[in-house]
């Protein structure tokens, strides 16, 4: 098919199923590389419609659409919107019943063209990646990608079996999608999904109409203070972020006490309270949400004309993902981060996790040996039998795999591939989380570079994005632009 006559009829598409007469910049470019069948890493900022370069394509590709999203709340919302637009939607995740997993899953085989959502421990799975196996999959499509770099292995360690899997599907296509990614971001996100030649398409971060500014407290009261006096200064919808369960749910008290019309999510809530609290506040019964970070990433409200940080944020790239929810429908919003100096010392408590030590590589290592006779062992058989956490055990196993020590087959289960290693190997190869944990260090202090920078804030978060402004611009619409501190 001629290009002229491809675009003429994703044009008709675009107007007859999804209401759009155009296109967004970036958009056209993406969905031409995935009808082409090449492997795309889109970096397009929140609100510039990321969701349609592959919902596009799933009209016109034939076979399966499968798309790996981090929260069933999403999957829920995306499922609804299409499903209203007649299109062919299945869903997969825990909350559904037995009943209507089946139902989804015979439907799989039937469909000549469906989207299939589904978290990325349902895609990790051998048995469902079996099951899939069986169907057409014509592209595999990894929303909120910078998870499987910035947070893939303490906040979901599935997405470091995501390659894996999608090699025993026979290798189709990838389309990653993300707002963020700077270039060890990027190389990482290749790396994780062994697709050295994913093409890049960005469009930018830049957004004019999102203001950006910091308040500087001295203490805990000046920060309380400072919360009443946005509120009050903000009309509209809004998202008050926390570092810590406690915190959330601590403002959200004092707030609901003094009248607020306010809504509570962290991770610590029973599924139908977070689920209850994202639908008022996203039906517009609630003003505000009080939350943690668990809450935001997706989520499809345009109209959130403000995002107040109660405490500093772990990097830049999680301040300008969680700030960036604000004004997705293109009209004036703000973000702003009230910074104590003490809050640091949350983060760096936060951040000190704990990473499979050299030992614990060798113990997973030697148990392997020792089940191989028996034939390919499974992540959960080994954890069975070692005194290891779910995620050093899934990290600890990609990196034996990294490093050719065991590898993996089409039922993703492990096998060794090498002779017996060294025990100074697993000692290097430990230390790629230290430099991890230095690395996160300096991302903090990043975060609070920013937060003390008299400079203009479009300008530093477009320099860590690797998007050099020229020189002595300033977006004219920040704290610092509107009001330069003095010397």
């Amino acid at each position: 098919m001629p290009i002229d006559r491809r675009h003429l009829q994703q044009r008709r598409l675009l107007r007859e199923v999804f209401g759009i007469t155009h296109l967004r910049p970036g958009q056209q470019q993406v969905i031409d590389a995935v009808l082409a069948g090449q492997d795309t890493l889109a970096i397009m900022p929140t609100g510039a419609g990321k969701s349609l370069c592959y919902q596009l394509p799933s009209l016109l590709l034939p076979g399966l659409t499968v798309v790996v999203s981090p929260l069933i709340a999403l999957m829920k919302d995306q499922v609804d919107h299409l499903q209203a637009r007649g299109l062919a939607v299945l869903q997969l995740h825990s909350q559904l019943t037995a009943e209507e997993a089946q139902s989804a899953l015979a439907a799989v085989g039937q469909l000549a063209r469906a989207i299939l959502f589904c978290t990325p421990e349902r895609l990790a799975s051998p048995g469902f990646v079996a099951h899939l196996r069986q169907a057409r999959v014509a592209l595999v499509v990894i929303d909120e990608a910078h998870c499987i770099a910035q947070w893939g292995h303490d906040f979901r360690p599935a997405y470091l079996e995501l390659a894996a899997a999608i090699d025993a599907l026979h290798r189709p296509p990838v389309l990653a999608l993300t707002a963020t990614a700077t270039e060890a971001v990027v190389a990482d996100i290749r790396h994780q999904l062994e697709r050295p030649d994913l093409q890049l398409i960005h469009s930018g971060v830049y957004r004019a109409r999102l203001d950006y500014g910091v308040r500087q407290v001295t203490s805990e009261d000046d920060k309380q203070a400072a919360v009443r006096a946005l509120l009050a200064q903000h009309q509209g919808a809004g998202i008050i972020y926390t570092a810590t369960i406690k915190a959330a749910a601590t403002l959200h008290a004092q707030l609901l006490a003094e009248g607020h019309d306010c809504g509570l999510y962290h991770g610590k809530l029973r599924a139908a309270e977070r689920h209850a609290s994202q639908d008022a506040f996203m039906a517009g019964q609630r003003r505000l949400m009080i939350a943690t970070n668990a809450f935001g990433m997706g989520v499809d409200k345009p109209d959130i004309r403000f995002v107040l940080h109660l405490q500093v944020p772990a990097s830049l790239d999680a301040y300008y993902q969680e700030s960036g929810r604000a004004g997705r429908d293109g009209e004036a919003a703000c973000a702003t981060l009230l910074y104590l100096h003490a809050d640091k010392r949350i983060q760096q408590f936060l951040l000190a996790h704990h990473y499979p030590a050299a030992q614990e590589l060798r113990a997973v290592y030697e148990a392997l040996q020792q089940l191989a006779p028996d034939g390919p062992v499974s992540a959960h058989r080994l954890r069975g039998m070692l005194d290891l956490g779910q995620t050093n055990l899934r990290v600890s196993l990609r990196l034996l795999k990294e490093a050719g020590l065991l590898r993996q087959n089409r039922h993703l289960a492990y096998l060794p591939a090498a002779a017996r290693a060294p025990p100074a190997h697993f000692v290097q190869l430990a230390q790629a989380y230290a430099d991890k944990q230095e690395r996160d260090r300096a991302n903090l202090e990043a975060m609070v570079a920013y937060a003390h920078s008299a400079r203009c804030r479009w300008s530093v978060l477009l320099e860590h994005y690797e998007e050099l402004p020229a020189p002595g611009w300033r977006c004219g619409h920040c704290d610092n632009c509107r009001h330069p501190p003095a010397a």
